[in-house]
């Protein structure tokens, strides 16, 4: 198993999304556990997500198994459980590894990251997001390029992106 893991997937498994079911919470607990058993995560090798991990967590004391995962993935830097790819940013959150230039200017700017890495690694791991609606609308033109978004919580992306945009249709779900 080897993934791309968007922060939401860590605060969800913190507890610290109070919206979300019990089922996406502990969706979001098995991922993560699983990826520490037998898994390889997937980061740029300027740490860009790893500083959003840090900065949405809480390492001391680790509060939650979002918490109790980061600090695992920070004891396996150089080990053959993480896998660095390198990024080229031109700006701020600009990456030449973006898969579709066109779909970057409605990508929110620190999802970006997560993208470009998936895109840019030579395996093209899945990105797993739990409850970040946003995805709903970007996942289409991703999979065209070869990427595939994992939802660990569909049900709730769904429930949220009626919520944040009701005029819209409601979202496809990758299968």
């Amino acid at each position: 198993m080897k993934a791309v893991i968007d922060t939401n997937v860590l605060l969800v498994a913190n507890g610290g999304h109070g919206d979300v079911s019990a089922d996406c919470e502990a969706e979001c607990v098995r991922r993560l556990q699983a990826m520490q058993q037998s898994g390889t995560v997937v980061i740029d090798d300027d740490y860009r997500i790893l500083r959003e991990y840090l900065h949405k967590t809480s390492l001391n004391p680790p509060k939650g198994v979002g918490d109790v995962f980061l600090k695992w993935l920070l004891r396996q830097s150089g080990s053959a459980r993480v896998e660095q790819v390198a990024l080229s940013e031109s700006a701020e959150n600009v990456f030449a590894e973006f898969p579709d230039p066109a779909l970057e200017r409605d990508f929110d700017p620190p999802d970006r990251k997560f993208a470009a890495v998936a895109h840019v690694h030579p395996d093209k791991p899945p990105i797993w997001q739990a409850a970040d609606c946003k995805w709903l609308d970007w996942w289409p033109a991703l999979h065209a390029k070869g990427l595939r978004v994992e939802f660990l919580c569909p049900q709730d992306a769904c429930v949220f992106y009626r919520k944040k945009f009701p005029a819209k249709p409601p979202p496809l779900v990758p299968d």
